[in-house]
C-alpha cells in the first residue's frame, strides 16, 4: 500500500496541466489562447488568477513554485464556492451560473481530488510514518501530510480526519 501511494503521489496531475511546463507558464499560455479565441470567461478567470499570483509573488518577494500556485488556485476555487453560496441565498442565479463556470475553469488546473477512502488511507499511513499516538501529535501529522495532498483535498477535512483517527486511538 505504501509503494502504491508513493507511486500515485509521484504521478503528474491529470487535466490541462503540462508536466514539462511550469504552472505559471501554463497559465500564461492558456491566457494568451483565451485572448486569441476571444473566450471571455476563460480570459477573465485566468486574468484574476494571474493577478492573485502576481500579488502573492510581490508579498513573498519571490517567484512561487508549482505547489504554491496550486494552493493559490485552490484558494480561488474556495473563494468562488463561498460566492456561489452567497449568491444562492440572495437569489442571484446569474451570479451562480457565472461563478460556477469560473470554478470549472480553475478546476482544470487542479489535480484530481482524492476520494474519501484514499484520503483516509493516506492519513492513516502518515500517522503510522510519524508515529503519532494521541491528539497531541496532530501538528506532526499535519506537517507531514499537507505537502502530499496539496491541491487534492481540503485542509479542514484532512484536519478533521486526523483528529478523529488520533482521538480514537
Amino acid at each position: 500500500m505504501l509503494i502504491l501511494t508513493k507511486v500515485l503521489l509521484s504521478l503528474p496531475p491529470p487535466g490541462r496541466y503540462n508536466v514539462d511546463m511550469k504552472m505559471k507558464q501554463q497559465l500564461q499560455n492558456d491566457l494568451k489562447q483565451a485572448m486569441l479565441k476571444q473566450d471571455d470567461l476563460r480570459k477573465r478567470t485566468l486574468r484574476m488568477v494571474m493577478a492573485s499570483l502576481k500579488l502573492a509573488e510581490v508579498d513573498h518577494k519571490a517567484e512561487l513554485d508549482d505547489p504554491a500556485i496550486l494552493g493559490l488556485i485552490q484558494k480561488e476555487v474556495k473563494s468562488r464556492q463561498e460566492s456561489v453560496d452567497e449568491a444562492k441565498q440572495a437569489g442571484r442565479d446569474d451570479l451562480v451560473e457565472r461563478t460556477q463556470a469560473e470554478i470549472e475553469v480553475l478546476q482544470e488546473y487542479l489535480p484530481q481530488a482524492l476520494s474519501e477512502d484514499e484520503l483516509k488511507d493516506l492519513v492513516q499511513e502518515t500517522i503510522d510514518e510519524v508515529g503519532a499516538e494521541s491528539p497531541a501529535d496532530m501538528g506532526k501529522v499535519m506537517k507531514a501530510i499537507m505537502p502530499r495532498i496539496q491541491g487534492r483535498a481540503d485542509g479542514k477535512m484532512v484536519s478533521e480526519l486526523v483528529q478523529g483517527i488520533l482521538s480514537a486511538s
